[in-house]
């Protein structure tokens, strides 16, 4: 089970941190990822964590911005957003699958985000 907070309304420039706690024992085994959905649009994959935490991967439009990071012994990962925009507004979802699939077995329910501008 994950339990997504953190969201907020926020000025464009500022920051916000998501997080995300994760029940059970076995979160450290399971690639943990960021989705969001804006809008009248599709839900998209912004940023990824391989299990250990030694890669990350980010959607072209949040690189340099957004900082994904997880601590597997509190069983939690982590969204820095800093220098936000108004095109950042979305719902944004915490997921994880296990390593080796392409299924997203268990997701977050959501913690909304508003950039103003």
């Amino acid at each position: 089970q994950l339990q997504a907070s953190g969201g907020g309304l926020v000025q464009a420039g500022g920051s916000l941190r998501l997080s995300c706690a994760a029940s059970g024992r076995t979160f450290s085994s399971y690639i943990m990822g960021w989705f969001r959905q804006a809008p009248g649009k599709e839900r998209e994959s912004i940023a990824t964590i391989t299990s250990s935490g030694g890669n990350t991967y980010y959607v072209d439009s949040i690189k340099g911005r957004f900082t994904i990071s997880r601590d597997n012994a509190k069983n939690t990962v982590s969204l820095q957003m800093n220098s936000l925009k108004p095109e950042d507004t979305a719902v944004y979802y915490c997921a994880a699958r296990r390593p080796g699939t392409n299924v997203w077995n268990y997701w977050g329910q959501g913690t909304q985000v508003t950039v103003s501008s």
